[in-house]
């Protein structure tokens, strides 16, 4: 194997990885629990391979978690450099927040589960969020979109109300309403300027 190249092994380990997670992350949106058979047939995979990957269901549940946290922060900086500042917040609320909101519903009881299992939730995802949703405000402040001051917990509080969409439902419009509510809320715009 020369430098650089990538084990064909450990590429379709990772890929099977992603792929549990994913499937564990639509069980729980859609029923809030994960059963190992569902995932596996989801994922194309052994039930074995799940196991593999994660010995309990706690541990998978925990892996959900901490993967649609991380993907809400990383996602912002690229964001950031596709789009203008006002128009990143809005995607990042309709196409990423509320996704994770979904999904977080569903797990919400299965995490209180986990955690009672496996300890306790990591300490550093409300952290991460509240990061997350300053970067935007910071940019859109900048960009003179919203005005300064604003406290990003307040901020993610207001975007709490995602955590009530129907899945099944017209939950992209519901969400664009919320962002657009909130939105004016934030605006660097007085009231009676629109």
């Amino acid at each position: 194997m020369t430098t650089g190249s990538v084990n064909p092994r450990r590429a379709d380990t990772r890929r099977n990885h992603e792929r549990i997670l994913t499937a564990a992350a639509d069980s729980l949106a859609a029923t809030g629990e994960v059963s190992f058979n569902a995932v596996a047939k989801a994922a194309e995979v052994g039930v074995g391979t799940v196991y593999r990957h994660f010995p309990t269901p706690e541990a998978l549940i925990l892996a959900v978690y901490d993967r649609e946290v991380r993907h809400l922060v990383e996602v912002v900086p690229k964001l950031l450099a596709r789009h203008a500042p006002d128009r990143a917040f809005l995607v990042w609320t309709t196409d990423h927040l509320a996704h994770y909101m979904m999904t977080k519903r569903g797990l919400a009881n299965a995490l209180r589960v986990a955690t009672v299992a496996e300890g306790k939730l990591p300490a550093d995802a409300y952290e991460s969020m509240v990061g997350a949703v300053a970067t935007l405000l910071e940019a859109n402040v900048e960009a003179g979109a919203v005005r300064a001051g604003l406290a990003p917990e307040t901020v993610l509080r207001g975007l709490g109300g995602l955590l009530y969409l129907d899945p099944n439902g017209d939950w992209k419009r519901e969400t664009e309403k919320l962002a657009d509510l909130l939105w004016r809320g934030m605006s660097a715009c007085p009231r009676d300027c629109e």
